[in-house]
């Protein structure tokens, strides 16, 4: 039988647009940022350390604020919290383009971070929000596609700002971006806001020292040392927290997380297949730009350039695995993708090595794009669509939550596994280091896609054209195990 096709609404189209803006220039920050800490360095005679905490003052605050911005935007209005983070996000922007040296840039990173908290998983939550069940995984894949030009054109524009223009740039390229958003936000999208008028203040302090004192023990593990107190301490810390966030959870009468979500299988077992997607890429792109710079001394801008094969794969075939992951379900799209993203980092890790010609590491290259591509809409469908429409901002908050999480435990780790076999000596060095850690980005995708295995298969219900609208009422489709 012929399926209805269904037009987006004007409101939907404002609302993914402007969502997928927000989340666009957010990503294009992360990517770029570390593409240019070596002319941070030479400008602002920062160490090492130093610089490594300009990435992980943002990745901290970001983290242990990601369930508090979703929390507020339920509370007191999604459009009302979401400009909000864009206002502090675009004016930490600002402040770091200004900062005179490279402690004020780590702060005003930090700010950053808790911008980026408020707004991502509030623009997870309209999308999903906005559209029924039916057009959610379209939807979810040109969101992940418009995202995905970031994480494209990333690269180019880090190594363009590194070899031509000031690092400043970076900063400043938010400022235009962020107030047009704002003022077409205020203008365009309408009000809404979660279920329940209480704002559950204990749970939300719970959450952050839980989450902080979780990504404090990964970032700092390399630094300290894996065993020592500090990394010890933090991650005891960090899990007593998070238990007593659970047991406050069950028995709060208007829980900020509601833990009955880990009771449906789908939400269950796509949130830590996400973690792993999140932990393989992560893992993957921390590295990948330093193979060309170190081992085949390619610069920034030809680093970019030969990522290019890999990252565009994002921006082309997201919205084509969304709208399939409608007709078809997500369980073999989250599966199929992690199994391709292992099998092109196994590639990887067999073909590189300092002589290795770049047409060899394009297959690699290009099954692991497209896997990471099918994984991550199906992922994002998968846990919206596990629970009632108006618990979508709280089941956003604690997807986006776990895969930054993913993103900081696969960075932290492969770092790890890297110093364990090589290093940046010599370019040999490098090498047997950089196989090691391709071949742990694989294992953390080969782990996901048995997790992802558990995922129902689901089939979208039969739908009555006269009743367009009774039918996407925030009805799930039918889940078959």
């Amino acid at each position: 039988m012929a399926t209805e096709r269904v037009r987006m609404t004007s409101a939907q189209v404002w609302i993914l647009g402007l969502a997928s803006a927000a989340s666009f220039m957010m990503s294009l920050d992360s990517v770029v940022v570390t593409t240019i800490l070596g002319t941070i360095r030479e400008d602002l005679t920062a160490s090492t350390a130093a610089l490594e905490w300009v990435v992980n003052a943002y990745n901290l605050t970001f983290a242990a604020l990601l369930l508090t911005g979703s929390a507020l935007g339920d509370r007191f209005g999604r459009r009302r919290v979401f400009t909000g983070g864009l206002a502090l996000f675009t004016a930490a922007s600002v402040a770091c383009a200004l900062s005179p040296d490279v402690g004020a840039l780590i702060a005003f990173r930090a700010l950053q971070g808790a911008g980026a908290a408020m707004v991502l998983p509030l623009s997870l939550t309209m999308v999903g929000a906005a559209f029924p069940p039916r057009q959610r995984g379209k939807a979810m894949g040109l969101y992940l596609g418009i995202t995905g030009l970031a994480t494209f054109s990333g690269p180019f524009v880090g190594g363009v700002i590194a070899e031509g223009l000031a690092w400043q740039w970076v900063f400043w390229l938010n400022l235009p971006v962020g107030l047009v958003t704002m003022a077409l936000t205020g203008r365009r999208i309408a009000e809404s806001s979660g279920p329940g008028a209480r704002f559950d203040l204990p749970g939300v302090l719970l959450v952050t020292g839980g989450a902080l004192g979780l990504v404090w023990g990964l970032v700092r593990g390399n630094t300290a040392g894996w065993g020592s107190a500090e990394v010890l301490g933090t991650w005891a810390v960090g899990v007593v927290l998070l238990v007593a966030f659970v047991r406050w959870e069950q028995r709060t009468p208007a829980p900020m997380l509601p833990m009955r979500f880990f009771r449906l299988r789908a939400f269950a077992t796509a949130n830590p297949a996400n973690f792993l997607v999140f932990a393989s890429l992560y893992g993957t792109l921390f590295f990948l730009a330093q193979y060309f710079q170190t081992v085949r001394g390619q610069g920034p801008l030809g680093a970019g350039l030969r990522l290019m094969p890999w990252t565009a794969t994002l921006m082309v075939c997201a919205p084509i695995a969304g709208r399939l992951t409608d007709r078809f379900g997500e369980r073999a799209f989250v599966a199929g993708g992690l199994l391709l993203q292992a099998a092109g980092m196994t590639w990887i890790a067999a073909v590189a090595d300092t002589g290795t010609a770049y047409p060899r590491l394009l297959p690699g290259l290009l099954v692991s794009g497209v896997g990471l591509t099918m994984a991550m809409p199906a992922a994002q469908r998968a846990v919206v669509g596990a629970v009632r429409p108006q618990e979508i901002g709280q089941a956003s908050g604690a997807f986006m939550m776990l895969r930054i999480f993913g993103g900081v435990f696969g960075t932290a780790v492969t770092v790890a596994v890297f110093t364990g076999r090589g290093g940046y000596a010599s370019g040999a060095d490098f090498g047997r280091g950089f196989t090691a850690a391709m071949a742990a980005v694989a294992g953390y995708a080969f782990l996901g896609m048995l997790v992802a295995l558990g995922i129902p298969a689901r089939r979208p219900a039969p739908v009555p054209a006269a009743s367009a609208e009774a039918r996407d009422a925030d009805r799930a489709p039918v889940a078959r195990p």
